[in-house]
């Protein structure tokens, strides 16, 4: 698992040995931030990376030019992983490491992103609700994107909270790409 482009272009990442962690593809990564890249600035962006796992997508965020990188995941092994791997790389002081719960981290935090990554196990059942609830306790800024990773038959329901700007698919993969919307036309919610 490596670093696909910017100031840690072509670094490797270490990652736990553990067949619940599930690193995002180069393909998928490269497609994730070319969908953004007219779309949203990442110089300076604040950045959520939920269900860590490797923790790949912000690093890759941080290697674009984020300011930092909140890393969340239930699993302590998993977070001294991602640790290391910011010594490693120079910008562990970018890193902000917080074992927990993904949903507790979300009812608790204050925080606003910019951008917020989620890639929870696909058996993961409170999924399809991730977009409202992260919407409606307001963690995403109006320019931002919310990215899950999902299983191509997760159904995310309507909502006026959000709209779903950019879909893209990979086999039974599939990355929704969404954003807040003020006008609440994206559906009956």
């Amino acid at each position: 698992m490596r670093i696909i482009t910017g100031k840690f272009k072509g670094r490797n990442l270490n990652s736990v040995r553990d067949n619940s962690v599930r690193p995002a593809t180069d393909r998928v990564k490269g497609t994730i931030f070319n969908v953004l890249q007219s779309r949203l600035r990442l110089n300076g962006a604040h950045v959520l990376d939920l269900f860590a796992g490797s923790g790949s997508l912000g690093f890759e965020a941080l290697s674009r030019g984020a300011a930092t990188v909140v890393f969340v995941d239930d699993r302590r092994a998993v977070l001294d992983m991602i640790e290391r791997n910011g010594e490693e790389l120079g910008c562990i002081d970018s890193c902000i490491l917080i074992q927990s719960d993904a949903e507790m981290f979300i009812d608790r935090t204050n925080e606003k992103f910019d951008l917020i990554f989620a890639d929870p196990p696909y058996a993961y059942e409170a999924i399809s609700a991730l977009p409202s609830k992260i919407l409606q306790r307001q963690l995403l800024t109006n320019e931002g994107f919310l990215i899950i990773e999902h299983a191509k038959r997760t159904i995310f329901l309507p909502s006026a909270k959000y709209r779903i700007a950019v879909e893209k698919e990979f086999g039974n993969t599939r990355l929704s790409f969404f954003q807040p919307d003020p006008e609440g036309s994206g559906g009956d919610g």
